[in-house]
């Protein structure tokens, strides 16, 4: 079937569809309770920019009817692995990350870092984010559990020669190659640090604990000091994956911050009570994503090939997924027991899952700053721009300009410059606007004052574009300007915000930039810069008006002393907090005009701000 074809005969089963281009290939799948209605959403009109994108794309659309919406979120998945489209997620920097396995197995099982796909007969702990983790942990441990951890060709000349290796001297291996231990002893230790891995450390530690307090108590200062420095090695090992959580708890804590190109994933495992594995991923966002759709995607990323060991009892999310119903029922099926997934609301999970949405978010901004600050990724990117762009010369110095407000008060304009693709801080500008009519008159004065002086103040050069925070009413607008001033081989163009498309002077339609290309991603970062600096600035501007409006109301004081207070304690709330003594120390402030600020604002606190009666906080208003 034509996707300009009207879906007269879709079923109205449940099902998993396919959007094919003219060469056959898969571009996108979808899933969908009732193909019918979802597929006729692709003909009508006001659709995403990106999802007209991928319906102007597609020649022909067939689908697969199933019997529920968990078997739809299965093949819908599989299809994806399986055909890699282009308008769906994709998954970049899942890289191996690194376990700590025991090759339980063997007859003597060794402790080693592994990366790649779960073998039988493997137990693994982790993963870890970083390989040297996983060793430095390794380390403390053979000094307590010393396992065997050589490869089996240096077991097999170590056995042959009758000499231990280094290990065995420095007492980090019982050296069972040699014979001082034997099989069942070692396999006893290695239960005992499979244990501790695996969070059941409170048992070995009591153990510890009151064989150093017999030691010592026998007089037997020498053992009592090695297991001292066991229990330090164990403390060691604990304090990294050091949570408040209960002894049973078994939770995977999944959290997800995205933007509209891509999503950062990072996944903290606990295991009885403590974090035995952090992991990570970044996500190319498919067309129509929602927060919940996505964080459905990055779970069947990490659980659709997991074995039923792998999945915890609990599953908590920063969002709650979309077809959660049916992944719970999915996620059980594999674990062969039941899965519950659910967001935290309160307590110490929700402030843990505070902590890995932190780390999601840092993630992203690492990403996007490596990705922006590779010398061969700008050079691509910037040669993009020119090609889509139509540039004579690639944009080597690009400025943009956003404007921030609140209802039209406190207007600010930004403009910030990259050169070769990266911030040139020292020449970014703010600009007050006194009295706008809308943004589109606040950005024709910010054009107007930037390049109404020929000299170039702001940097050596002019830029070779000119981005504007908005859509076609912003662009006109600059253009406007510039062609008032006589500037008229400047190329301007506008970013708009959530539709990420790009829009000329006087255009009918915006252009639509591949969501993976470096060019669509060095505009967006020009343009998040430009918004951040300006709504930083705004809320500064905002919060000084508010301290002034507030002090303006109190007798007797004046602009100097009024600036003297500003000055001294830099916000209201913390003049409201201040005392008459405190008061006092301002330049030219002395008891009288102190306490009458001191009681204007008792007075004003007491009017306008209210109290949460379950903490005690008071909320300012």
């Amino acid at each position: 079937m034509r996707p300009t074809d009207k879906p007269k005969d879709i079923p109205t089963n449940p099902g998993v569809y396919r959007f094919r281009d003219e060469s056959q290939r898969v571009i996108y799948a979808g899933k969908a309770n009732n193909l019918r209605n979802r597929l006729a959403n692709y003909f009508g009109k006001d659709l995403h920019p990106r999802t007209q994108s991928m319906v102007d794309s597609a020649r022909s659309v067939d689908w697969v009817i199933v019997r529920n919406e968990t078997e739809a979120l299965q093949l819908e998945y599989s299809w994806i692995k399986e055909f890699d489209p282009v308008f769906n997620v994709r998954y970049r920097d899942d890289k191996t990350y690194p376990y700590l396995a025991i090759s339980t197995s063997e007859e003597f099982p060794r402790a080693f870092v592994y990366r790649g796909d779960k073998r039988k007969g493997v137990t693994y702990f982790g993963p870890f984010v970083q390989a040297w983790a996983i060793r430095d942990t390794l380390d403390h441990l053979l000094r307590v559990f010393p396992i065997r951890s050589c490869t089996q060709g240096v077991f097999r000349n170590a056995k042959s020669s009758g000499r231990p290796c280094l290990l065995a001297h420095i007492d980090r291996c019982s050296a069972p190659c040699v014979g001082r231990i034997n099989s069942e002893d070692h396999m006893t230790l290695v239960k005992s640090f499979m244990s501790f891995m695996s969070g059941q450390s409170r048992e070995i530690i009591q153990n510890l604990t009151l064989r150093m307090s017999q030691a010592a108590a026998e007089q037997d200062y020498e053992r009592a000091s090695v297991l001292r420095d066991d229990l330090a090695a164990l403390d060691r090992v604990r304090e990294k994956s050091a949570v408040t959580l209960p002894d049973d708890t078994q939770t995977d804590f999944v959290a997800l911050d995205h933007d509209d190109l891509q999503s950062a994933v990072q996944i903290f495992s606990v295991r009885h009570g403590r974090i035995v594995g952090q992991r990570g991923f970044i996500m190319e966002n498919p067309v129509e994503a929602t927060s919940e759709s996505l964080m459905t995607d990055a779970l069947m990323h990490i659980y659709i090939s997991a074995g039923k060991h792998d999945i915890p009892n609990e599953i908590l999310t920063s969002a709650s997924p979309e077809s959660v119903d049916s992944l719970i029922e999915l996620l059980s099926v594999i674990r062969e027991a039941q899965v519950d997934v659910r967001v935290p609301a309160r307590g110490d999970k929700r402030a843990l899952m505070d902590t890995v949405e932190n780390n999601a978010k840092l993630a992203l901004v690492t990403h996007k700053t490596k990705r922006s600050t590779d010398l061969v990724t700008r050079s691509k990117a910037l040669s993009e721009l020119q090609e889509v762009l139509e540039l004579p010369i690639a944009p080597l110095r690009i400025e943009c300009i956003d404007v921030s407000h609140t209802a039209g008060t406190n207007v600010v304009a930004s403009l910030i410059v990259f050169e070769d693709g990266i911030p040139k801080k020292k020449d970014y500008r703010i600009f007050n606007i006194e009295n706008p009519r809308d943004d589109t008159a606040s950005i024709r004065e910010v054009v107007m004052r930037r390049f109404k002086a020929h000299d170039d103040t702001t940097g050596p050069y002019k830029p070779s574009l000119l981005v504007i925070d908005g859509g076609l009413p912003q662009v006109n607008a600059a253009v406007s300007a510039l062609t008032e001033l006589g500037i008229r081989e400047l190329p301007v163009i506008g970013l708009a915000k959530r539709m990420e498309e790009i829009w000329r002077a006087d255009a009918k339609y915006p252009e639509i930039l591949p969501r993976g290309s470096e060019a669509l991603f060095m505009l967006q970062r020009v343009r998040d810069e430009a918004h951040r600096f300006a709504i930083t600035t705004h809320r500064k501007k905002r919060s000084k008006t508010m301290i002034e409006s507030t002090l303006d109301d109190i007798a007797g004081l004046g602009p100097v002393r009024k600036k003297a207070l500003i000055a001294k304690f830099g916000s209201l709330k913390k003049i409201k907090l201040a005392g008459i003594q405190e008061l006092m120390l301002v330049p030219g402030i002395g008891q009288t005009q102190a306490e009458i600020i001191y009681q204007t604002l008792i007075e004003s606190t007491e009017s306008t701000d209210s109290i949460n009666m379950t903490t005690g906080e008071i909320i300012e208003s």
